[in-house]
Order: structure tokens, then sequence, then C-alpha cells
């Protein structure tokens, strides 16, 4: 792709996931001669180099999330949550302050106490997956019940109930893309009445989990307080679902196509915890997230006028020569170079973002464990509709390699 003869960048295609297959050449593209380019198409800007992103989700005041994080203007009206804003769409200094009481639920203790869970579950669907004769759909079979699975648990979602995660995140982040607003706002209204059921529950037989640490520690009789916890569950089931799913089945795929990193991977177990980060880098499941601009904005000779939106290219920042050297696209498990963007950075940075760690390194161990031979078939695969999340759909999965 030339600058000279196509568009530097384009709003992914609103009825396929096919255009994530290998949006990174477009990406290069935008770093190298947009890096502030302007879309008229919905009218909104893109950022794409690793230093403009970086200080972008860092400057909150300049950079407001309280006009929603799509590139939509009225987000938040179009999807029903003008009240109960999720802690995601909040700006600093209410955003600090909700953050403080979120963190109880994510103290190095509860991440860690969640791991022998997550082991046991990883091992019973690799029990599965073995005897169905070691072939699957490894996106049906493990990566995409593993993050429901987790964030229930976190929440606080009786297992026979988590089975509604799957369509309210679809509905929110694919309806989005297709254009369906009615949809993503029906299946917003369901899931705030679930999750109300679910808070006043809590009032009276409180549990081991983040809603009910929520409920003990606000006001019982404040609405700000539903709606805040509202806000929250909405965070947990849209943006903690789909995003580890996305980064193992991109795992999946750099083992199988980078045989040498995967065995020194498990040569050098040691290396999972860098692996996962370079896994996150390359990844990016979330690859890109909007702000707001409050003020008028100028970088590379371009001004970006007050109120309007612009793109945080996390994806393309992530592979950007100018912070990670001539080899920006390849893994490297032993990368050493700036802290990557896979979980934005800042105020907004990932709350969940050790749990996504913990849970990912402890489905790889156990996946290299059972089957360190085992290969995905990338090109078979295909991909979920979404503008944001680039994840699998499905992913061929052959436990033993060809």
């Amino acid at each position: 792709m030339t600058a000279s003869h196509q568009a530097p960048f384009a709003p992914f295609a609103p009825c396929s996931g096919e255009s994530w297959r290998s949006p990174w050449e477009m990406y290069a593209t935008l770093r190298d001669a947009h890096p502030l380019h302007h879309v008229a198409d919905g009218d909104y800007w893109v950022l794409s180099r690793y230093a403009d992103v970086l200080a972008a989700a860092r400057d909150t005041d300049r950079y407001s999330s309280a006009d929603g994080l799509t590139i939509t203007y009225g987000e938040r009206e179009r999807l029903g949550i003008t009240d109960a804003a999720p802690m995601v769409m909040l700006d600093p200094p209410e955003h600090t302050a909700f953050r403080r009481l979120i963190t109880r639920g994510y103290t190095p203790r509860r991440v860690a106490a969640i791991e022998p869970d997550v082991r046991a579950f990883v091992r019973a669907r690799l029990d599965r997956i073995a005897d169905l004769g070691g072939s699957c759909d490894i996106i049906a079979e493990l990566f995409k019940p593993l993050p429901s699975y987790v964030v229930g648990r976190y929440l606080g979602v009786p297992e026979h109930d988590r089975a509604h995660f799957d369509g309210w995140t679809h509905a929110i982040v694919e309806a989005n893309a297709l254009g369906d607003p009615l949809t993503a706002a029906e299946a917003v209204t369901s899931l705030f009445g679930y999750f109300t059921e679910l808070i006043e529950h809590r009032r009276t037989k409180p549990a081991d989990d983040t809603v009910s640490d929520l409920v003990g520690l606000m006001p019982s009789d404040d609405i700000g307080t539903l709606l805040r916890i509202l806000g929250f569950a909405f965070t947990m089931v849209a943006g903690g679902n789909d995003t580890t799913t996305g980064l193992l089945g991109g795992a999946a795929e750099l083992l199988t196509a980078h045989p040498g990193q995967r065995r020194a991977l498990l040569d050098t177990p040691a290396l999972l915890p860098s692996a996962t980060e370079e896994f996150l880098r390359l990844t990016s499941p979330v690859q890109c997230l909007a702000r707001t601009v409050t003020e008028d904005t100028t970088l590379h000779g371009r001004t970006v006028p007050a109120g309007r939106k612009v793109l945080l290219l996390y994806a393309a920042a992530n592979r950007d020569p100018r912070a990670y050297g001539p080899t920006a696209h390849h893994p490297d498990l032993t990368r050493e170079g700036p802290q990557h963007l896979a979980f934005t950075h800042g105020p907004h940075h990932c709350l969940g973002a050790s749990a996504a760690r913990l849970v990912s390194r402890t489905a790889l161990e156990e996946l290299l464990a059972r089957f360190p031979d085992f290969e995905v078939d990338a090109a078979a695969g295909t991909f979920a509709d979404g503008n944001y999340v680039r994840r699998y759909g499905s992913l061929p999965f052959t436990a033993a390699g060809a």
C-alpha cells in the first residue's frame, strides 16, 4: 500500500472481520507518511506513532474519554449509558476516585487466588480437546470460554448465567460495527437489568466478588452507587471478554508461525512472562480506542479542532520501529524496550491487566505442556466483527504438528 495511490486509512469493513487479517502494512503507511491523519468519512483523526499515542493516553485533560471511546459521536446516548457511565468513560478526578474503590478487587492476593481455578478450567478443556482427537476450533473450545469464566467469577455471576456474556458482548461490540445501535442498546438494557438484580441480591447475601465489594463500600441508598456498579459491569463484560480471546488466539498463531521462538519457550519455561508481554505487544487485542480533544491540538503541522475524535491506534504504536527497532514486527521473547500499549497507559491503564496476564500465562503454559507440537491454521481461521478488538472468531487447531 502506498500513500500516493491509496487512502492510508479507512474504517474497518463494517460487515466482516476479514479486514483484521493483516492491517500491518496500512499501519506502517500511517506511521511513516501520515502520523496525524484525518478521515473525512466520520470526521475523526488517527494517531499511529508510539510517542504520540503514549502522550495522548497520558494526557486526559486534552484527550478526554467522557464522550465515549469509539469514533461515533454521541456514543453514550446511542448505547443508553448517559447516566451509568462506565469507568473507562470517566476522566480524572471522578475516574480516579472510583478506580480506588475498584482496585480492591484486583489486589495481588485476589488475582493470585484465581490461578488454581483457572488452571483446573484449562486442563478440563484440554482433556475435552484430547477426547475430540486433538482437532478442534480452539476459540470455541478454550479461548472464548476461558475469559467468560474468569469475568463471571470476578463479578460473582453464577456459572449457569455466564452464557449471557457472549450474547451481550456480541451485540454491544459487533452491532456497533454493523451499524445497528438498536441491538446494542437492547443488549445494554438486558445487561443492566441482570446486574441490577444481582446487586440487590448481594446487598443481603454478599460473596467474595467485586460486585459484593462495591455494594459494601458505597452508600446503599445512593442511586449513583447503582449506576457506578452497572457501569463497571458493562466495562467488564464488554471489555474483558473478547480481549483475552484475542490475545490467546494471536499467541497461538505466533507460536505456530515461529517455531524457533516456541522451542525457546519450551526449553526455558521461565521465558513465559516476557513471552506474554511480547504476544500482547504484537497482537494488541484492543487495536484502537478513541478520545475527544478538549481544545484545538496541533501535531505534525496539522490541527485537530476541539470536540473532534482522535483514534489512538495502539496496534500501530506497538509495532513502531521508532520505539522497538528494526525487528518491531517479529517476536523476540527476550525483547527489551519501552512498555507496550496493549493495556494503554496513564490513568486509564487497564484495571484487569494483571488478571489478564495471569489467565493468559496459565492457559499458554498448560497448552504447551499438554500439546507442545500443536498447530493452528491461521489461513483457515476467521475474524470476529468489531472495529476495535481484533480476535479470531474461529481458529482450526491440531494437537500434533503435521
